[in-house]
């Protein structure tokens, strides 16, 4: 298995090797870089970091300045603008799943006093969307444009497991390249049994006393475009919280809602998923 792996990568890489761009490479190492520096940056900064000289990446931040990519915030440091959110945001198939999920999931999040967030598959990892915090202001919720590991979670799971055949193992060869030491010898069971369960609940292996629910957002063919997940947290002060069934129950009928609007669903012929019965009741001290 790791063979394969390696040898995959090798010809990933040989492959863009024969194929590179070094500007463009250059110019989008710099714009990865302001991403991820939680300050502004200047020239120097950038060249040290990317092993580079000042005058290989000048030209660079010059034309991402003009094309508003990169804003000069004072006489030498540079950070990013907002293009890049409003460019993702514009996309037609992003904007269309964004338009019609925000309002089923601020219902959904009222009706449950639960955060939730809707997730995409994109390359080994599944990145936030968009997400709607508790409407009463305490719990656990993720951020937007997040990017989080696939195998181990609810949401990552149901985007797996509702793919045609070919698309899952290419996924899978994906993820695990990206994450190779949450490879599962049993994956494959286990999204077989998610895909005739019609969705996923698991105790989170990231954060203890959570528990994550999440649903396929299907297309025609009954493929997940996206997964709406709720990150159940159990507020020990409030005796009359919803429970795990009663969180699952709603979801699916968001999601079926969700999935309607744009066209998908369930195959017909095929009844809606049954919710299991859930022995699990997880006790965890409240989130802030």
């Amino acid at each position: 298995m790791k063979d394969d792996l390696n040898e995959t990568a090798n010809v990933a890489e040989a492959e863009s090797r024969s194929y590179a761009a070094p500007a463009l490479e250059k110019g989008l190492d710099i714009l990865e870089m302001l991403c991820e520096s939680e300050k502004p940056l200047s020239q120097k900064d950038i060249a040290q970091s990317l092993g580079r000289s000042v005058g290989e990446i000048y030209r660079m931040i010059s034309c991402l300045v003009r094309r508003n990519y990169v804003a000069q915030v004072d006489d030498t440091s540079y950070a990013v603008t907002t293009k890049l959110f409003e460019l993702s945001h514009i996309n037609p198939p992003t904007h269309r799943l964004i338009f019609e999920a925000t309002p089923i999931m601020q219902r959904l999040a009222t009706e449950l006093d639960q955060s939730c967030h809707l997730t995409i598959y994109s390359q080994g990892k599944q990145v936030v969307l968009c997400k709607i915090d508790t409407p009463s202001g305490m719990g656990f919720s993720v951020r937007a444009g997040a990017e989080l590991d696939v195998t181990v979670s609810a949401s990552g799971r149901v985007l797996l497991a509702f793919q045609d055949e070919e698309t899952r193992k290419q996924r899978l060869e994906e993820v695990n390249l990206r994450r190779p030491e949450q490879a599962d010898p049993q994956i494959e069971q286990v999204l077989d049994t998610i895909r005739a369960s019609g969705y996923e609940a698991i105790p989170s292996v990231q954060v203890r006393g959570l528990y994550a629910v999440a649903f396929p957002v299907l297309d025609t063919q009954g493929h997940a475009i996206a997964a709406l997940a709720v990150p159940y947290a159990e507020r020990i002060d409030q005796s009359q919280r919803k429970s795990i069934p009663q969180v699952t129950e709603a979801l699916r009928a968001a999601v079926e809602s969700l999935s309607a609007r744009l066209g998908g669903g369930p195959r017909r012929g095929n009844s809606a998923p049954k919710v299991r019965t859930l022995a699990v009741t997880p006790r965890v001290s409240v989130i802030k």
